[in-house]
């Protein structure tokens, strides 16, 4: 997925020198050296025309949406449903009807488990997830099993950080109602073949919800390829706002789930007697939205759209490369995660010194990376490691600021061997 196919046409080369002008935050200096930004597995920074994007909606079509005759209302109305049809066209969904805004992967799994989950599993039955999931993917499941008696299995991986196929395979079984996978993992950068486990599932009658907040950014992504049943991403890991995400859905699913949240929008009637609900999306968008979080999700996606995601991806993979090459010849250095397919993250311990020592040393020579358990503590015990430290890449990176990276990394290395 985060490799263009082999047999295209060449993807044009990204000018990640000339984008990063585009970026105002990169523009500055930490503690007297010039900014080098390694956390895009946490957020990624926001392009000008997003942050432009926001602030014009607020200057000049801010009003609640769905709600009122007036121009201003209908303005951002129109705001709001043209983005979701950027996200529909984005993950290739079939209708805007199978898009659900919410306020981040966290919640559209969230919203999954809770209804979904809790009108469909019984005690009798198992949820699937595997070893490399993030919290987020792994809590929701955990407080429906104990809420409706169901069983988590967990699916295992190997030392490179790759899900094991005929392990999956054995786990699933007629008792198997859901199973919830990362497409990238945040902690190994590695890419699982969803369509094949998907298939797996839906052959022994269970439902895919995947975790794509690591995906989605750096490289072309299809649900209806994926043929995954449900898709959750955050918008403020796409060069997007903060506070906004989606759920993408199958409509068929989507009609049979309860609403999760009452209140405003979500509803067609409501009595004292009883209430009955809007049709799709709007039935699981209670409350007013985030209304400019879409309306800067949706410049993002047209500035995604400008560049390609193709050569996103093939940019993103030289750096990976070169990370990797660097990696391997820089002593005391260990990769967690070693797949065949990965993206562009680089998680690592330095021999004899604590990931956070690691970040900290780092960030005094101005180079920004994620120190911890990355939400993943299952897959820090599995490598039997308290934290790593974790480089991660995105389209304004270049080669200058890897030579950075390592420049600080041998920094780090001297201090410590005093």
């Amino acid at each position: 997925m985060m490799n263009p196919a082999a047999g295209l046409e060449p993807v044009a080369a990204l000018d990640a020198a000339a984008l990063r002008r585009d970026f105002p935050i990169l523009h500055q200096q930490i503690n007297g050296h010039p900014l080098v930004y390694l956390d895009n597995g946490a957020t990624t920074q926001k392009p000008a025309s997003v942050i432009d994007a926001v602030a014009e909606f607020y200057h000049h079509d801010n009003a609640n949406v769905h709600r009122g005759v007036h121009l201003l209302s209908q303005r951002a109305s129109d705001r709001f449903d043209s983005a979701r049809e950027q996200v529909r066209s984005l993950i290739n969904a079939a209708s805007t009807a199978e898009v659900i805004f919410t306020r981040g992967t966290t919640e559209a799994i969230n919203l999954v488990a809770q209804s979904y989950g809790r009108s469909t599993v019984k005690s009798t039955d198992e949820i699937l997830v595997s070893a490399m999931e993030h919290h987020a993917n792994i809590v929701p499941w955990q407080l429906l099993c104990e809420e409706t008696g169901a069983t988590l299995r967990v699916a295992p991986m190997n030392d490179s950080g790759e899900l094991l196929t005929d392990a999956f395979t054995e786990l699933l079984s007629e008792k198997t109602r859901i199973v919830a996978l990362t497409h990238v993992s945040n902690a190994l950068g590695t890419v699982n073949p969803v369509r094949t486990f998907a298939r797996l599932a839906h052959a022994a009658g269970a439902v895919v919800v995947v975790d794509g907040a690591q995906s989605v950014a750096h490289g072309p992504v299809d649900v209806q390829q994926l043929e995954c049943d449900f898709f959750a991403f955050s918008g403020h890991k796409l060069y997007g706002p903060t506070g906004i995400g989606v759920l993408y859905g199958r409509e068929a699913l989507l009609e049979d789930m309860p609403p999760w949240q009452g209140g405003g929008d979500m509803i067609r009637t409501v009595s004292f007697e009883g209430s009955t609900w809007n049709t799709l999306p709007h039935k699981f968008e209670a409350g007013t939205p985030h209304i400019a979080g879409a309306v800067g999700l949706s410049a993002a996606i047209d500035y995604l759209n400008g560049i390609g995601f193709d050569a996103i991806a093939a940019h993103e993979q030289a750096l990976l490369g070169c990370a990797t090459e660097k990696a391997k010849s820089q002593a005391g250095m260990r990769i967690i995660g070693n797949a065949s397919d990965k993206a562009a993250i680089v998680s690592f311990e330095l021999e004899g010194i604590h990931p956070h020592d690691v970040g900290t040393i780092l960030d005094s020579a101005g180079v920004t990376i994620r120190t911890g358990h990355h939400c993943a503590m299952p897959v820090m015990q599995f490598f039997g490691v308290p934290a790593t430290a974790r480089a991660s890449f995105g389209l304004y990176n270049t080669t200058d600021d890897i030579d950075a990276l390592f420049v600080a990394i041998d920094k780090a290395q001297a201090l410590f061997a005093r």
